[in-house]
């Protein structure tokens, strides 16, 4: 029998004959676990934790931490006063990955009591989280930042969020805080974040549709020069190659060229001096060119170009490059990702390449929230042939001056099948844990490929060095993470609430194209830490460790170790000074009347 949990009992029935299935404690033991306390008080360090972190308990246990367990409590942060009638969670936040939430249900809280009594088989940890049920926690780790009620808490106390980071740990808050890029840093945001609309926003679902259809032109292109260049090499056995193209799918080229050529003219600014009058494709025109698009590209049947139409579709692609971060990688299946933009652990994503589809499916979905729409990544870096992504961790320890850390090491998750752009199931392009699990490894899977679909981020650059390309890790594939997050974490910092004291950690997921430059997906806000891997077990694990080092160790201990976390970006304290209200005295001297000046004689005196 277990001591029991209500916040009813007192500490003297824990150790004074309660009837009990664990040993008793004699008076010696049970002095020196009043004195731990009386001492963990005393340097305020008391701590509450919500959700399964084992491991930060653990760890906070080994530095002298004592834990006020919270069991039915509404809100961490305050005493059991403050904590009843708590409001609502902040909006905008998005969910957390993590896969618990603050109120496990009933068969989990078991299982969790469970695992603490194997931990404290003497329940000394339980009867000491008793002595200071009173006492106010200094450290909060919890799975969301709405059980943490900001406005109560003490400047002393440390907790593991920041209010409205929405801004940029969901997709649709991200997907609007990039476009501000510019006013933060001299970069684009389509240099590393793939292209992303608001389809709940009327202005950027007809941007979207735009996109597509310039999309489906420059793609019909790529893919009639490819075909060219294999019937230039003998690969296609199509016969009399040099036949002038004729028919729709000379005409399906001509308007792609056409419509190429008038992008490229507004990406120049040439078509302020055009003619105002010349005529843009119509509604029907596009409906028109993707049907022809998805036979051609879809179906397989692609037009042959003529010399004259090879030449101006290289001349305007090599243009449209210098313009276009994103030509390279967005492929020729002009392929889009349909996502829920607040939701995580891969809910509600779709992979589609026909407009109508991607609308259809958005105007089904509008009822149950905001959804965006994201170009896919259709030439990422491969695997033995398989799909992968990266998750990367980084810590925010301060919003003013904006502090970010980057953690050295990450690992792999793969899909369960060959990558092809003929099929756009999950189990080949999400690479979400929380997905993959369900699915089943295709038969044509790479033996050397990991059952459990993790690698680690070692293993990443021993594959890369097999491969002659060694140096592509360290020059090129993290600095590009690492830009990326910084730049993202700028352009939120006028939005975020920042705290002092506060911190948060953070999961990238990025992706990495066949140059090994990395794109940003998306941001997490409490990235799981669930170990159900040796590699995740064994990183997740280290993160933690490494996350109190920084946010606990270091305060007392400024040189301290820091474990694989690097500051990457610091910014520059700007001095504000003092406000010490409004001065209202006036300075002067009063105004007097004057004298007049004697009276002469025989005068008379006018004042």
């Amino acid at each position: 029998m277990r001591i029991e949990r209500s916040g009813k009992a007192t500490a003297g029935t824990a150790g004074h004959g309660a009837p009990s299935g664990r040993p008793q404690l004699n008076p010696e033991r049970l002095k020196q676990v009043r004195l731990h306390v009386e001492r963990a008080i005393k340097e305020k360090k008391i701590f509450t934790l919500q959700g399964p972190y084992p491991v930060i308990r653990r760890l906070l246990r080994a530095r002298g931490w004592v834990e006020r367990k919270e069991r039915g409590a509404g809100r961490a942060g305050g005493p059991r006063q403050q904590q009843e009638g708590g409001g609502d969670g902040e909006a905008g936040q998005g969910a957390p990955e993590s896969s618990s939430s603050s109120w496990l249900p009933d068969d989990e809280e078991e299982e969790e009591e469970e695992q603490q009594d194997e931990e404290d088989p003497e329940g000394i940890h339980d009867l000491m989280s008793r002595l200071v049920r009173d006492q106010v926690p200094y450290f909060i780790w919890t799975t969301r930042s709405s059980a943490v009620q900001g406005r109560v808490l003490q400047p002393d106390q440390v907790v593991n969020h920041y209010g409205r980071v929405g801004s940029f740990t969901t997709k649709e808050g991200l997907c609007l805080t990039l476009r501000n890029l510019p006013w933060f840093d001299q970069a684009d945001p389509d240099t590393f974040f793939p292209r992303c609309y608001r389809l709940g926003a009327a202005d950027e679902r007809q941007a979207f549709i735009e996109d597509f259809c310039l999309t489906a032109a420059r793609s019909l292109l790529k893919a009639a020069l490819e075909r060219a260049q294999e019937v230039h090499a003998g690969l296609d056995p199509t016969p009399n190659p040099t036949e002038p193209p004729e028919g729709p799918g000379a005409q399906l080229v001509e308007e792609a060229l056409r419509v190429c050529g008038q992008h490229l003219g507004s990406l120049t600014h040439q078509d302020i001096d055009g003619d105002p009058k010349t005529p843009g494709t119509t509604d029907a025109a596009w409906d028109s060119f993707l049907q022809g698009y998805y036979r051609a590209v879809h179906e397989g049947a692609v037009p042959r170009l003529s010399g004259a139409q090879r030449e101006q579709g290289q001349l305007l692609l090599q243009r449209l490059a210098g313009r276009l971060p994103q030509l390279r990688m967005e492929g020729d299946h002009n392929v889009w990702i349909l996502k829920p933009g607040a939701a995580s652990r891969g809910r509600g994503i779709t992979c589609t390449a026909r407009l109508d589809e991607v609308l259809r499916l958005a105007g089904q979905a509008a009822r149950e929230g905001r959804w965006v729409v994201q170009k896919y990544v259709e030439r990422p870096l491969l695997i033995f042939g398989t799909k992968f992504d990266v998750r990367q961790w980084f810590l925010v320890t301060d919003w003013n001056p904006l502090t970010v850390w980057f953690y050295r090491h990450c690992y792999l998750r793969f899909c369960s099948q060959p990558f092809s752009l003929r099929r756009l199931d999950a189990a080949v392009h999400l690479c979400n844990q929380a997905i993959q699990r369900r699915c089943k490894p295709g038969g044509a899977r790479h033996p050397r490929l990991p059952p459990d679909n993790t690698w680690s981020c070692r293993q990443l650059q021993a594959y890369l060095a097999q491969r002659g390309q060694a140096g592509a890790w360290g020059e090129v594939m993290v600095p590009g993470m690492k830009a990326a997050v910084v730049r993202a974490v700028r352009c939120s910092q006028g939005l975020v609430r920042g705290r002092k004291g506060s911190f948060e950690l953070y999961g990238a997921d990025f992706v990495f194209g066949e140059d090994f430059r990395p794109w940003l997906l998306e941001i997490n806000a409490s990235p799981t830490m669930a170990g159900s891997t040796a590699v995740t077990g064994r990183l997740c694990a280290g993160v933690q460790r490494d996350t109190l080092r920084v946010v606990i160790d270091r305060r007392d201990d400024p040189n301290c170790s820091t474990g694989a976390f690097e500051l990457i970006y610091k910014q520059a304290a700007v001095p504000t000074p003092p406000y010490l209200g409004l001065k209202l005295a006036v300075e002067g001297c009063s105004l007097r009347r004057p004298r007049c000046a004697p009276k002469p004689p025989g005068t008379t005196r006018l004042c």
